[in-house]
């Protein structure tokens, strides 16, 4: 039976409101808020923060932990964790160097500094999944292994692009028109396959469903341990990637590169809403975190503050965003 027109005025705006107020609960309305007060207060006092230039460094240099970030957030809703991502994203860099060096191929070189993230992430992966190791000491020591390994293999010393590909400078240093930095583009491309992922196929649903009760996903009839382990393989691709992007910015393979990132990397995923417990969060968050975390690190440095006030200033953000996701399961 078709409503009348009085009924439907009346549903209209309270239909409205309602939609409102869900997005203003959600957690991304929290942190797009925050991303554009951030914005406003640099903007007033830096005149040089609100440039094109300094926008697109900061998009650029974002992106790397974007992408980490993606595979990390992923594998935090599933209930696990990887610290080892930072020492990963710096080993990709000696095959995919190497490589090139040796055959003047970055297709080459790629495909081999892939490789090594494959296989990292497979270890880590069974070891966690099937074999039940805590997935913190298993990365954790994953961490060292690889830290130690890079610097028994170069000597703690560079190891240069000798053939000086331009497609290797380009690919981290290069930009779309001349504005668009091609790590953004490529940050950007992998958040909105990934966001697909986790929304609209089963894959995304299992990783939740998983993170969130995996005693209740295992009657379900979901491969718990396999769920996770793809989801640690898919994680050390991601770093993987995040690191040739890095290695291709710098120019060469570097013995310190990544050192710390995995911190970095973890503090955007909390404070992007990806709860440590799993089965919370979106991607789409967690790359709203990272551009806090870049925008709030760039700023603060415009403004002069001392890089030991940044680093108080980012930990006092990421223990109040892990204890207002403490607040948030309690009260559920």
């Amino acid at each position: 039976m078709p409503q009348s027109p009085s009924l439907s005025a009346a549903a209209g705006p309270k239909s409205l409101v309602e939609l409102l107020r869900a997005l203003v609960r959600r957690n991304e309305f929290a942190l797009l808020l925050s991303l554009a007060v951030l914005i406003v207060f640099f903007s007033l006092t830096s005149g040089s923060f609100l440039t094109p230039r300094n926008i697109t460094n900061v998009l650029g240099q974002a992106s790397l932990a974007m992408v980490a970030g993606l595979g990390l957030g992923l594998l935090v809703i599933a209930g696990e964790i990887d610290v080892s991502i930072g020492s990963l994203a710096g080993a990709v860099g000696i095959p995919l160097v190497v490589i090139m060096n040796a055959t003047g191929s970055l297709e080459l070189g790629i495909a081999g500094a892939l490789l090594l993230a494959l296989c990292v992430g497979a270890i880590n992966g069974f070891l966690a999944a099937y074999l039940g190791i805590n997935s913190l000491i298993v990365t954790l020591g994953s961490l060292f292994v690889i830290r130690g390994g890079i610097y028994l293999y170069t000597g703690q010393k560079a190891i240069p692009d000798d053939v000086m590909l331009e497609s290797f400078y380009q690919l981290g240093n290069g930009r779309l028109l001349g504005a668009v930095p091609y790590p953004a583009l490529v940050a950007l491309v992998l958040l909105v396959c990934f966001i697909y992922l986790m929304r609209h196929r089963p894959f995304g649903r299992k990783l939740y469903a998983v993170g969130g009760n995996p005693e209740v996903a295992r009657l379900a009839g979901y491969d718990v341990k396999r769920v996770k382990f793809f989801a640690f393989v898919i994680c050390s691709l991601l770093a993987g990637i995040s690191g040739i992007l890095l290695s291709s910015r710098l120019g060469s393979a570097v013995h310190v590169a990544g050192l710390g990132f995995e911190f970095q990397v973890v503090a955007a995923v909390v404070l992007g809403g990806v709860s440590l417990a799993g089965g919370i969060g979106s991607l789409f968050g967690v790359a709203l975190g990272v551009l806090i975390l870049s925008f709030l690190a760039n700023g603060l440095g415009m403004l002069n503050l001392a890089t030991e006030w940044q680093l108080v200033t980012t930990g006092l953000i990421i223990i109040a965003a892990v204890a207002f996701d403490e607040l948030k399961r309690r009260a559920k």
